[in-house]
């Protein structure tokens, strides 16, 4: 039979929901999922021959499978769906379901659910590549565990309207303080006027010559434009300023190129996978936000759900023994809920502590892998901080620095130059 080709888009001729242009620029429908699949063909061909695959023939098959699968949107046309959200989305309910049918299946589950997540991370981090995983194992369990929280606990009389309430708000405002940590983290643009960092040196690198400090002990940066930079030779060890060779800008101290991203950030802090975005100059203060009003919840939500599976346990005990808790099914997936919060909880407070240690030194995550590789910094508080003390001014004067400090104009969006 021959094989119907898909129809070019033309210059003015829109696309229905249920259409979209596919990762060869030419123009399908959803309904045709099935329809067309060469790479499928060839390879169940060889599969029935038994004749080996060919190297890229099942990253071939992902790639077609990952561009066709679709929902039908009201403009624009028919939303890709990223396969790394569907996971989450699948198992986590499955894995929950079962660890509630009993206290040794529950061990189980609890203790491989993490290593599971942990090796996930560590494969996608030495690929360098970006995922929605994190994001949506994230958003679909504050999502779960609420609906869980209001279903099995709240239905059934065991916490009052005060407390949902209560739980509703800090659930409210996490995700309101996380989209703002999405927004932009602080983009070194190619098209800006000089962009620059506002923390300033305080005390010089040993390398570095004492000429080019100022009175107060500032190194003075250039904010001449690239190509003055260039033509002047200036390095990087004399003004702190660097050039970066795969965004073609001029990077102001502090700054770094997020190889996951593929763009230079202002005070580069870390990439998160859990937020699927940078953290830098710009949402560095609301993503320390999003931990401490997320933290606050899960702990409040927590302690309702062990009052009300466990009246009579003492809510610290009761996450360790909970006598009867799995003679009824609701109590035991609550119970299960409950553990693998907190779980997530002990995550988060780790990543607040080492944050919060990091603002106190005045210190980025990323200059604390570079000092460690280096060798130039210590480590200290008991391992969680690595003191560099480059830019270590005092406690009140870093977290000062840290809140004040001038944040960048408003940029385009990532999304509007990758």
């Amino acid at each position: 039979m021959k094989k119907r080709a898909n129809r070019e888009l033309g210059p003015d001729e829109p696309l229905c929901c249920c259409e979209y242009v596919d990762r060869l620029g030419n123009r399908s429908h959803v309904a045709a999922c099935c329809c067309d699949c060469e790479d499928l063909d060839e390879a169940c061909d060889r599969w029935l021959k038994k004749e080996p695959q060919k190297t890229d023939s099942l990253s071939r098959l992902v790639a077609v499978v990952a561009d066709r699968l679709r929902v039908p949107w009201f403009w624009g046309g028919a939303w890709r769906i990223d396969l790394s959200v569907l996971p989450p989305l699948l198992l986590l309910p499955v894995f929950l379901h079962i660890a509630a049918l009993h206290f040794l299946l529950g061990i189980v589950v609890l203790t491989t659910l993490p290593v599971l997540v942990l090796w996930y991370y560590y494969v996608t981090h030495r690929k360098k590549g970006r995922t929605l995983f994190f994001l949506s194992l994230a958003l679909f369990s504050l999502g779960y565990m609420y609906y869980l929280f209001v279903t099995e606990v709240f239905l059934r009389g065991d916490v009052g309207l005060t407390q949902l309430c209560t739980v509703t708000i800090g659930l409210a405002l996490t995700l309101a303080s996380l989209v703002r940590t999405k927004r932009e983290p602080g983009y070194v643009w190619l098209h800006s006027a000089s962009p620059h960092s506002t923390v300033t040196y305080h005390n010089p690198r040993p390398d570095r010559d004492p000429a080019h400090t100022g009175h107060d002990g500032a190194i003075m940066a250039n904010r001449g434009s690239a190509s003055e930079k260039l033509g002047q030779g200036v390095e990087q060890r004399e003004t702190g300023w660097s050039w970066c060779s795969v965004c073609m800008v001029d990077r102001p101290p502090r700054a770094g190129h997020c190889r996951i991203c593929g763009i230079c950030v202002l005070r580069l802090d870390h990439h998160c996978v859990w937020i699927n975005n940078c953290v830098g100059q710009a949402n560095h203060c609301s993503f320390l936000l999003t931990l401490i009003l997320f933290l606050l919840t899960s702990l409040h939500g927590i302690s309702l759900v062990l009052s009300s599976v466990c009246p009579d346990q003492n809510r610290l005990t009761a996450l360790f023994y909970c006598p009867g808790v799995y003679n009824r099914f609701s109590s035991a997936l609550c119970f299960t809920c409950a553990w693998y919060c907190s779980t997530v909880t002990v995550g988060v407070l780790h990543l607040l502590a080492m944050q919060l240690c990091n603002v106190s030194y005045n210190v980025t995550e990323r200059e604390a892998r570079l000092a460690l590789k280096e060798k130039t910094g210590r480590s200290t508080c008991c391992g969680l901080v690595v003191d560099t003390g480059i830019y270590l001014r005092g406690f009140w004067a870093n977290w000062a620095e840290f809140l004040t400090r001038e944040l960048p104009a408003r940029s385009p969006k990532l999304t509007d130059v990758v």
